[in-house]
């Protein structure tokens, strides 16, 4: 079955930091560009950062760029979201999507 599966969200306090990753099955990530997805309650999801298939060319939302960073291990298959710093403005639900699918979500908690 083709899917990707988020983990790593939590609960932490304003400073703190996460890492989310996002495991491929029956994908080859390593052929997809790949995007993490935000959708904070009551608001449109947005897109938070991406990069492209050959890991060239990363996109970072205005308000994540420095804190956070999209890495992946093709060895592995996963994509990867390095949080640090987290505002309370940080907490969602975090997709990540690319290969035409999309994760289930993982939720994220900053509290102040």
């Amino acid at each position: 079955q083709m899917q990707l599966v988020e983990s790593g969200g939590g609960s932490v306090q304003a400073g703190g930091s996460l890492k989310l990753s996002c495991a491929a099955f029956g994908l080859i990530l390593s052929r997809c560009g790949m995007f993490w997805y935000r959708q904070a309650p009551g608001k449109e999801r947005e897109l938070v950062s991406s990069v492209n298939s050959d890991d060239t060319i990363t996109y970072y939302e205005e308000s994540v760029k420095g804190l956070f960073t999209i890495s992946r291990d093709n060895a592995k298959n996963t994509l990867y979201l390095q949080m640090t710093n987290l505002k309370t403005e940080d907490t969602g639900v975090y997709f990540c999507a690319g290969c035409n699918y999309w994760g289930q979500g993982t939720q994220v908690t900053v509290s102040s």
